[in-house]
């Protein structure tokens, strides 16, 4: 039986088994800006949620076999935008990321890592599709007998198949020493880390995560928001903000902008989530 647990809309986690959203936990946020203006949502609740996460298996196979895994732009503005974006422009020749089904892998093709970090954030936990490894190719996948959720691991692939140019998208500021250490190592190497899923963090990780990123989402993160607003270099965006920390992460997110013919006019009131946590 194939499980996955996603940390989705408004901090809920989704349990889904064999292609059936089978639990769905209260939502921590009850209004995501994102989903009201593309999904005409206007309130998170379990039964919404339900109800997205079952749109997206149906839609594009979301956790199971009959997954879609490339996809052309979706948001004009999101990390897998940028780096998407990155990769065409040969800024980076690879993304350490996750997928349903296969755990952590490297991806080297801006429409895989569209057609997969575009359509679904948060995954907590997963179990392996034998369909989806295959077409993804056992050996850019870092555990394809358990699709294991690892960072610290992907990235080490990735240096092993010899990628000198690394995205990584991390949520957890635990990883971050360990991404140190590895920089130490190999100082010829450059990683670049994206931070994702921001929603909750304590003070002290929002500030460990945002000191040692290149490039960090604001989402409904109180903490992160509060240190991106002070802190950032360039920051795009403003119902769901995203912030460079370093000059190359002010690059990345100028690139995109390029791409897209430049930052939209800013809002008076923006929508925000609700609450910021």
């Amino acid at each position: 039986m194939s499980e996955h647990i996603i940390e989705a809309l408004g901090l809920s986690k989704v349990t889904i088994k064999d292609g059936k959203v089978v639990n769905v936990t209260e939502p921590e946020i009850t209004y995501c800006p994102l989903f009201d203006h593309h999904k005409g949502i206007k309130k998170l609740t379990k039964e919404e949620i339900a109800k997205n996460m079952q749109f997206r298996i149906d839609d594009f196979g979301m956790c199971t076999p009959q997954r879609v895994l490339r996809m052309k732009d979706f948001l004009n503005f999101g990390i897998s935008e940028i780096m998407s974006t990155l990769l065409e422009k040969n800024e980076i020749d690879s993304v350490v990321m996750v997928l349903e089904g296969c755990g952590t892998l490297i991806v080297n093709e801006p429409e895989l890592v569209q057609g997969i970090g575009g359509r679904v954030s948060g995954l907590v936990k997963t179990s392996p599709i034998p369909e989806l490894i295959t077409k993804i190719g056992e050996d850019n996948i870092v555990n394809p007998k358990t699709a294991e959720i690892n960072q610290i691991k992907g990235i080490e692939l990735a240096i092993e198949k010899g990628f000198k140019n690394i995205a990584v998208t991390i949520a957890l500021a635990s990883d971050i020493d360990k991404i140190n250490k590895i920089k130490e190592k190999y100082p010829e190497i450059n990683i670049y880390v994206f931070v994702v899923h921001t929603s909750k963090l304590s003070n002290s990780d929002a500030k460990k995560l945002f000191n040692n990123c290149d490039v960090a989402t604001g989402c409904a993160s109180k903490n992160m928001r509060e240190i991106g607003e002070v802190e950032s270099i360039k920051t795009v965006g403003q119902s769901i903000p995203i912030y460079a920390k370093t000059k190359k992460g002010k690059e990345f997110l100028e690139m995109r902008l390029e791409k897209i013919g430049g930052e939209k006019p800013k809002k008076e009131n923006p929508d925000l989530p609700y609450p910021l946590i």
